[in-house]
């Protein structure tokens, strides 16, 4: 990676390290073209965030340590049928495992918490044993050296073809750009000259930005004590702060957490005591004390959400046409909510990335 001030000229200007700009940044090398990927944070990923754990020795001196266990922040899962991320799975031979189903969920709501028979909650999926982020990790690690720009924002994108890419570190010049972000996102933080056609812009401007207006909170523990109570770790709740829990330990359960989403709303963050008194009705005394409880409210990641981000639900916007190819200039939308298949999935940000090559590869 290099983080130094560069101007130069490329192919390719691909904006955002997220799964669909890394899918497509490796793409379009192996076709011959020239590349490079900005990321204003400081790290690869974007929305597959995850971060190293160890519990297991507080207690109980017959269970090891989890070390370098990952739980994730950002997405989690993917699911049966999703083929280009198997894809994937089967290439840099990434361990997986299922999500846990057996055992009952809980059900809460403003008159009380009552145990369902069985789990209607959760469905068949998997996850990544080493955290979501490792398949960017390996995506990244197959781009040239200098590929990756990271803590480098992009502020303005000028031109009609070729672009110049303007950045805090200097401007490239690119003869096609891609915006591998939100367009929601793109269209509030980067300045597009000559602006884009209304059309587009009200388009953008309205998409709702996944997990943009979500707070994810994880609770670690010991042991996945809820599974001695023929508990599935999931609940569903009419009450909050956490309006869906699910089981996301890791294979035969460890490190051993539960994790839950709310809709984060107003000036404030979901309160932490708020989830473990929560989680402590749910699923008893035992989840009172977590080893570790993490809260990311994604509002206030400036590099995912928007300003308003909460107000952005005209979820029918996701995999609009108006993203599906350059109108007036060799401008391309590719993240995961402008894909036509599994849009807001893992599987939806590689779809983008199969479209966009295919459109610069044949222009």
């Amino acid at each position: 990676m290099d983080d130094g001030t560069v101007d130069e000229t490329v192919d390719v200007a691909v904006i955002g390290a997220g799964i669909a700009g890394l899918s497509l940044a490796r793409g379009l090398i192996a076709h011959g073209r020239t590349v490079v990927v900005f990321e204003g944070r400081d790290r690869i990923g974007g929305r597959l965030r995850s971060e190293p754990v160890s519990v297991g020795d507080r207690t109980d001196d017959d269970v090891e340590p989890c070390v370098d266990s990952r739980i994730d922040l950002g997405a989690t899962w993917f699911w049966p049928g999703e083929h280009r991320v198997a894809q994937l799975v089967r290439e840099f031979a990434l361990p997986i495992h299922e999500q846990h189903l057996a055992g009952d969920a809980m059900y809460e709501a403003p008159d009380g918490v009552r145990r369902l028979d069985g789990n209607p909650i959760d469905v068949p999926s998997f996850r990544f044993s080493g955290g979501a982020q490792e398949l960017a990790g390996r995506l990244a690690a197959d781009l040239p050296h200098g590929t990756l720009r990271l803590s480098t924002t992009v502020t303005r994108i000028s031109g009609t073809g070729p672009f110049t890419v303007g950045h805090a570190r200097g401007e490239h010049t690119a003869r096609q750009v891609v915006m591998a972000l939100s367009p929601a996102l793109a269209i509030s933080s980067i300045v597009v000259e000559p602006p884009l056609p209304e059309s587009i812009d009200r388009v953008a401007r309205a998409t709702p930005v996944w997990m943009g207006a979500t707070t994810k909170a994880v609770a670690v523990f010991d042991r996945p004590f809820w599974r001695d109570d023929g508990l599935a770790g999931s609940a569903i709740s009419h009450v909050g702060p956490l309006r869906e829990i699910h089981d996301m330990s890791g294979p035969r359960g460890r490190p051993a957490a539960l994790f839950g989403f709310g809709r984060s709303s107003g000036v404030s963050p979901i309160d932490r005591d708020d989830v473990v008194r929560q989680l402590t009705a749910l699923f008893g005394p035992a989840a009172a004390d977590p080893a570790e409880l993490i809260v990311v409210d994604w509002r206030s990641e400036s590099l995912t959400s928007p300003t308003g981000v909460e107000q952005l639900r005209s979820y029918e916007l996701f995999g609009h046409p108006v993203f599906h190819s350059p109108i007036d200039r060799p401008l391309h939308w590719s993240s995961t909510e402008t894909a036509r298949e599994s849009p807001g999935h893992i599987e939806g940000a590689l779809d983008a990335a199969e479209r966009t090559l295919a459109a610069i590869l044949s222009g």
